[in-house]
């Protein structure tokens, strides 16, 4: 119930949230100023309560069995936003669909993640790593389970373009969606966004990578979208063989992935650990006195130097790990990154 509500009230609108501020506020007011109740006040904003949320309930319920006519599938909550924008741009958000998984499929197991046996095994590995709460963590996989509900539900006539990109967490996601649409007869289109960025907008004299397509604005992710509207279906061979590359991927125990030479490679979590040394021994040249410096700055110069997407959260594990191993030593809270400062030894 908890997870519905939260659901609710992000799909309010701005309108929406100050009209139920509105009513709360007035009956709050009428409390205090006149013979209005305390009763009649649980009594109306229960009322108030009810009504909310069988609204939303049915806007979603005709939303989900809507005739849309495409469906999109994306990976990451800032491309899944940019998105959704381009797509209002162009005037067709409400005919097509956007499905969103938030999950970063970079890092952290996929050993069996079609299953659920191994999305427990990866919720636990992030709470246990990545010091989630539980109600983190549950909300996460219910997301997850919502992204999954909404693919198994999408009408076999409706066409699906997967958005991707040069990266381990957009192709791992790829892979992993083809499988589960291997039995579906959809026409299937897939748009590598962060390569047709390279070609529509990199310029001789001003290159620009792009890591994922969250990095991509609205206006440029509407035009490689425009301009792929003509893009060739999936053929039946490349389905098959993405959807065996998955297979291949959740029959593997690392918890780090990485994009090179055209595929999804899996390595020790360890991989990244020189660019966090690094990082490290540059802050420290340039100080006066080698001293401790704020671990988010270390993530920082880290991340910036790396030509994979993983993000700050596997970094700053790693740099904790770092610190275990006696390679820092830190000062703080190790809590959150921004409690703590390190100091190689």
């Amino acid at each position: 119930m908890i997870e519905n509500l939260r659901e609710m009230i992000d799909g309010l609108t701005e309108k929406e949230a100050k009209t139920l501020l509105y009513h709360i506020f007035l009956r709050v007011n009428l409390v205090e100023e006149t013979q209005y109740s305390q009763e009649q006040f649980f009594t109306d904003v229960s009322e108030i309560y009810k009504r909310i949320l069988n609204y939303k309930a049915n806007q979603m319920h005709n939303e989900e069995n809507g005739l849309h006519k495409k469906v999109h599938i994306i990976f990451g909550d800032s491309a899944s936003g940019c998105l959704r924008a381009a797509l209002k741009g162009l005037g067709v958000n409400q005919e097509e669909k956007v499905i969103t998984f938030s999950s970063l499929f970079s890092i952290g197991p996929v050993w069996q993640l079609h299953t659920e046996e191994g999305r427990k095994e990866r919720k636990e590995w992030f709470t246990k790593h990545f010091r989630y709460s539980e109600e983190d963590a549950t909300h996460y996989i219910q997301c997850f389970q919502n992204a999954l509900g909404e693919i198994s539900s999408i009408p076999s006539d409706v066409p699906i373009t997967i958005w991707t990109g040069e990266n381990a967490h957009e192709q791992t996601g790829l892979r992993f969606v083809l499988y589960l649409l291997n039995e579906k007869a959809n026409d299937i289109t897939v748009i590598n966004a962060t390569k047709a960025h390279a070609a529509y907008f990199n310029q001789a004299e001003l290159t620009y990578t792009v890591l994922h397509t969250g990095e991509i604005v609205p206006e440029k992710l509407q035009a490689i979208y425009e301009k792929s509207r003509l893009n060739q279906l999936l053929s039946l061979q490349d389905r098959k063989r993405l959807a065996e590359e998955w297979l291949r991927l959740a029959d593997t125990n690392e918890v780090l992935r990485i994009w090179k030479n055209g595929y999804v490679q899996s390595i020790t979590e360890e991989w990244f650990d020189p660019h966090v040394i690094q990082a490290a021994q540059e802050l420290h040249s340039k100080q006066k006195k080698k001293d401790f410096v704020k671990a988010a700055r270390v993530i920082g110069e880290a991340l910036g130097s790396l030509e994979q997407y993983v993000g700050d959260e596997f970094l700053e594990y790693r740099l904790r790990m770092l610190i275990g191993q006696n390679v820092f030593e830190a000062v703080g809270s190790l809590e959150a990154m921004r409690y703590y400062s390190v100091r190689l030894r």
